[in-house]
């Protein structure tokens, strides 16, 4: 069965055996947005059609934000778009975008996923959910390490939300941020990043 299979939260808490909770774990870690960067979002918004299809919303919206902080980490981590992620026959599929450990192989070589993004298809944040903890599972289980955290956000392009998977609890934050507010936006998605880096480096040290 495919992550897409998965069309809320609660299949997969039943289906895992993971525990839910809500709380604003975010802590908003300061981001220099580029002016050039801001100039070209504000264009694309003005004078681009950048939300008539999901494509469009991945292309125009999400992955340019992703692709930004991306960039001050891209010594540790590849950030790959619509990667096979394959755990087994139930928890198998294509992410939109996964931010995986950079192998020392190269960079054409996938290695342990630390968060990935889903794309609320439509709006529907639920189905978004249910698909993006599926695969927060299946890269747990990957990684063979249930001590990592696993982080998981879920855009429409427009609204961020965040969760992550500590074990077998699922912690889902509770604000959620817009790119209307894209400092606070960068600096939510910039946590995220850090907080991967420091696992990164922990694990590498043990």
């Amino acid at each position: 069965m495919s992550f897409s299979n998965y069309k809320n939260i609660s299949s997969v808490l039943k289906e895992f055996q993971v525990t839910y909770t809500e709380a604003n774990f975010i802590e908003l870690v300061d981001f220099s947005i580029p002016n050039y960067f801001r100039e070209d979002l504000e264009f694309m918004m003005r004078e681009g059609v950048v939300d008539n299809s999901e494509y469009a919303i991945c292309e125009n919206l999400i992955y340019p934000v992703l692709k930004q902080v991306w960039k001050n980490y891209s010594a540790s981590f590849i950030l790959w778009s619509h990667q096979s992620l394959n755990y087994n026959e139930n928890l198998s599929g294509f992410p939109e975008y996964i931010l995986a450990k950079r192998s020392e192989l190269g960079k054409v070589v996938f290695e342990q996923p630390y968060f990935l993004l889903v794309e609320a298809k439509q709006d529907k944040f639920t189905e978004g959910w249910g698909q993006c903890l599926a695969e927060m599972v299946a890269a747990q289980r990957l990684n063979q390490n249930s001590a990592m955290v696993i982080f998981g956000i879920v855009s429409n392009g427009d609204r961020w939300q965040f969760g992550k998977l500590e074990g077998d609890r699922f912690i889902k934050n509770r604000d959620f941020y817009s790119i209307q507010a894209i400092e606070t936006l960068f600096s939510a998605i910039n946590f995220v990043f850090q907080k991967c880096q420091e696992q990164l480096n922990s694990f590498a040290i043990v």
